[in-house]
């Protein structure tokens, strides 16, 4: 190997390490690079790629190709196979996230945010893996936040590498097209050519799921034990993909973390919607092949300056044939045990969520915009439903949870409940309780504080759960748990109490914090409040 080949190398395991480490990376750079080595070539169907080995042993690769471009005459279309490569491809950074334009978040996560660069060229997907040998671990892949619309696989975040090395299984972590060149419907107005064209970005979804059943046993992983899980808009993919035909044996087990998909959106809702942006581009009737041809960023602009299109998956009749779970459960995913839940304040994750002290004045003022509570009588049931449940409790997080359960835990619940009444696989409920340290305890358990535990990365993102030793026993068992899930598709750990499966009976549900413990229907009377409020 020549010497300049062999600096390049260094330099570039080097960088991508510090993405790969986020914010261990100061500390790789005192290092020597060659510390940092390949890991072992893989197979996969388009060619060989080689990642890299971690400091902490695992096995990491990087932006493999799973789909081709999307970009031109491929926009709007389902995913094309990658093209094929001869040589060794090494695959040690992070691939293109979706265009997209990024949303308001609040720092603590956006801390794990990598930023990596964006396009169309996106269908790449990360595997961390023990060891390539095997072929028999469980395999989880892992469905990004961002509501549809923002976001990627490579947060620091959602690194794999630790739930992989303790828990003995792989991670799968995935970009796919997101906002309008995901879900932009032109499959009803683009004529014959596009009528495969709805929901492309959930199709892409399916795609690195097939590329998973047919490549990750040469990772170390079992084709035949796949989990999705996902959190937020991540969780809404992880239920769509349920309803779908084409996902039918792709996946074995589902996790849907503070989010759901209980209905999507019309066919002719999203048809108007593409026909406003051919409007606000000049183009006219439906010639899609010309909104193929509209530069990247104009897309991203035009979109943001329509405002409230309904980029989400589309009920088409043929990839989405009808609503998720309304009014039922979907029939073609019910012998797949599914795992649900949320937090206690996901709301504090949105900037104009008061978390500063406020009177009972206030309360009431901001209580009567929330759905449902149309006056001051409804609006004293809920102040005295929740002091009654949730014993001393301040006027803020009152607001804060009686948000949250408005909408999050609605969703879930209503998700379990259908799940369950086709008694055909079991349903799992969970409801995070451990309330964050930083920003002096004001975001609680706030939306995505639960992620770092399932990953096992508490200390990556000291930024989202703070520095006290009790996270570490609270990681190990939630980390264990959904590692355990995936293994058996029955949630378990050591330090765990028995989970025992939810149903309309028992209702039972982990209540993840300090003390873990499971408990018969603990939101019985805030449920039935927000039932008679709608």
């Amino acid at each position: 190997m020549s010497t300049s080949r062999r600096t390049f190398i260094h330099r570039s395991v080097a960088a991508s390490a510090t993405l790969a480490l986020g914010s261990r990376a100061p500390l790789l750079r005192a290092q020597d690079a060659r510390e940092l080595k390949f890991g072992p070539v893989a197979a996969t169907t388009a060619g060989r790629v080689r990642g890299m080995r971690r400091l902490d042993g695992t096995l990491a690769y990087y932006g493999i190709p799973y789909g081709g471009d999307t970009s031109g005459s491929n926009r709007f279309l389902p995913p094309q196979a990658p093209a094929p490569w001869r040589d060794v491809r090494d695959t040690i950074a992070l691939g293109l996230r979706s265009p997209q334009i990024d949303g308001p978040i609040i720092p603590e996560v956006g801390a794990t945010d990598r930023h990596e660069p964006m396009g169309e060229d996106c269908l790449m997907l990360n595997v961390f893996t023990p060891d390539t040998a095997r072929g028999d671990r469980p395999v989880m892949v892992w469905l990004h936040g961002g509501g549809y619309s923002v976001g990627s696989g490579g947060f620091l975040l959602y690194d794999g590498g630790n739930l992989a090395r303790t828990q003995d299984v792989v991670v799968v972590t995935v970009n796919h097209r997101l906002n309008v060149f995901g879900y932009l419907h032109v499959a009803d107005i683009g004529g014959d050519k596009f009528a495969q064209s709805a929901n492309v970005g959930m199709q892409d979804i399916v795609a690195a799921l097939t590329w998973v059943r047919e490549n990750i046993v040469n990772f170390g992983g079992n084709p035949d034990n796949v989990t999705i899980f996902g959190q937020s808009g991540g969780a809404g993919k992880v239920c769509t993909l349920t309803a779908m035909p084409s996902a039918k044996g792709l996946f074995h087990r589902a996790i849907a973390m503070s989010g759901s998909a209980i209905t999507g959106t019309p066919a002719s809702v999203a048809s108007d919607a593409a026909q406003k942006m051919l409007r606000a581009l000049n183009i006219s009737g439906n010639d899609i092949g010309a909104l193929q041809q509209v530069p990247m960023d104009k897309m991203l602009s035009t979109m943001q300056s329509v405002g409230g299109l309904p980029l989400s998956p589309v009920v088409d009749g043929r990839i989405l044939p009808a609503n998720g779970y309304e009014p039922n459960a979907p029939e073609v995913s019910a012998d797949v045990p599914m795992m649900v839940g949320s937090t206690v304040n996901e709301t504090t994750f949105f900037l104009n969520t008061p978390l500063d002290p406020m009177d009972d004045a206030a309360l009431m003022a901001a209580l009567k915009q929330q759905p449902g509570v149309t006056d001051d009588s409804r609006a004293q049931r809920v102040v005295d439903t929740y002091r009654q449940t949730h014993r001393g409790i301040s006027n803020v997080e009152l607001l804060q949870v009686f948000g949250s359960d408005l909408r999050f835990r609605r969703g879930v619940l209503t998700t379990a409940e259908r799940r369950a009444a086709l008694n055909r696989a079991p349903m799992f409920v969970y409801y995070f309780t451990w309330k964050s340290p930083v920003r002096d305890g004001k975001l609680g358990a706030f939306h995505c504080v639960d992620i770092p535990f399932a990953f096992n990365n508490v200390d990556l993102c000291t930024a989202m759960v703070g520095a006290e030793q009790d996270r570490y026993a609270l990681a190990q068992n939630v980390s264990s748990a959904f590692a355990e899930f995936a293994r058996n598709g029955r949630p378990a750990a050591s330090d765990l109490p028995s989970w025992t499966a939810f149903d309309s009976t028992n209702r039972s549900t982990m209540l993840f914090g300090n003390e873990s413990r499971v408990v018969t229907d603990p939101n019985a009377a805030e449920r039935a409040l927000i039932e008679s409020l709608s």
